[in-house]
């Protein structure tokens, strides 16, 4: 598959959001290294001040800058930055107004806190503020400093707001530099070269949640992008086995037979025991197998893309990271 050939040709901003427990950030970090692969340059940005992504990739706490973090298989590049609202509106303030000292006098006394506090619309513009400079940025000779950008958001329930900014700072300013501002971020975020991108699990919550978070989207015209379907696990019984533990056919006597005809129990007692334990497993598994495909079906109806990413049984470290990452390239996500 060459660099090109994805789901998501010419998105340059990519929104990771999802119910909290679902894996938003280790999704969101693999899907950096997925669209870094093959020599590409991408930021990751986090936004919600919890470090996850050092702990995703096992370094120290990250400061306010951009710093590499990982290389890509190919050989492509993922840095990192995590977004400070205080150090991004005193950012704000030098770069219109030209009061760096006296913003860092105004933190200082606390005032750069009270404003985002009073008016919370300004934080999330200040924070999607720098994410779409990040996106806009060019070196010198006019090429975009990164081939794309991923916002590790906040979750599914806060994310039409927090991306909404034209709404947020319309109570705050309709005239000058916060508007100017709110405006100019709104013209990435609205853009086709955003796509918002929603993790979940087979699960009611999560699933009604994430159908809830693109309805909200498409309301506010905001660009629904796919659904990771996260930590899925194997199908580990033939469909007919299944069928028929969901349909109350399945026999313990003939399974505590086969069980002592390949000498896997000793005695009819033992044989029967076991045959009866591993008959709830399966009765267990076709349900939770049933469920899932309920949770599918629905999420069909999003009729967005959707990706599925495997349960990872060592859980998600590095080497999970680059192994979620090829999943999400095998399947035309990155």
């Amino acid at each position: 598959m060459s660099a090109r050939d994805t789901d998501w040709d010419g998105v340059r901003l990519h929104v990771v959001t999802g119910k909290g427990g679902t894996g938003k950030t280790t999704v969101a970090a693999a899907l950096a290294l997925a669209l870094a692969a093959g020599g590409r340059r991408v930021l990751l940005v986090e936004v919600e001040g919890r470090q996850g992504i050092a702990q995703v990739f096992d370094t120290p706490p990250l400061p306010y800058e951009e710093r590499k973090i990982a290389v890509a298989p190919g050989g492509g590049d993922v840095y990192a930055l995590a977004i400070d609202p205080e150090e991004a509106m005193l950012e704000y303030v030098e770069m219109f107004y030209g009061m760096k000292r006296a913003g860092k006098a105004l933190n200082k006394i606390g005032l750069v806190d009270f404003a985002t506090t009073i008016a919370p619309g300004l934080r999330d513009v200040l924070v999607t503020g720098k994410t779409s400079e990040a996106v806009r940025r060019r070196d010198k000779s006019g090429r975009r400093v990164y081939d794309a950008v991923v916002m590790d958001a906040p979750p599914t329930g806060r994310i039409t707001r927090f991306l909404n900014v034209t709404l947020e700072v319309a109570g705050l300013a309709r005239i000058g530099p916060v508007k100017n501002h709110a405006d100019l971020v709104r013209g990435v975020v609205a853009s086709p070269e955003t796509a918002v991108h929603f993790v979940t699990l087979l699960e009611e919550m999560p699933v009604q949640e994430t159908l809830d978070g693109i309805d909200n989207l498409r309301a506010a015209k905001l660009p629904a992008g796919g659904i990771f379907i996260n930590m899925v696990r194997p199908e580990l019984l033939p469909e007919a086995t299944l069928e028929a533990a969901m349909k109350d056919r399945f026999d313990p006597a003939e399974l505590a037979l086969g069980l002592k005809a390949a000498g896997l129990a000793d005695g009819t007692s033992d044989a029967s025991a076991i045959a009866e334990a591993l008959a709830e497993e399966i009765s267990e598994h076709a349900q939770r197998n049933r469920l899932e495909r309920r949770e599918r079906q629905a999420l069909a109806e999003a009729k967005v893309p959707h990706y599925e990413l495997p349960l990872l049984t060592d859980g998600a470290d590095l080497a999970g990271l680059y192994e979620l990452a090829e999943a999400i390239r095998s399947q035309g996500a990155a």
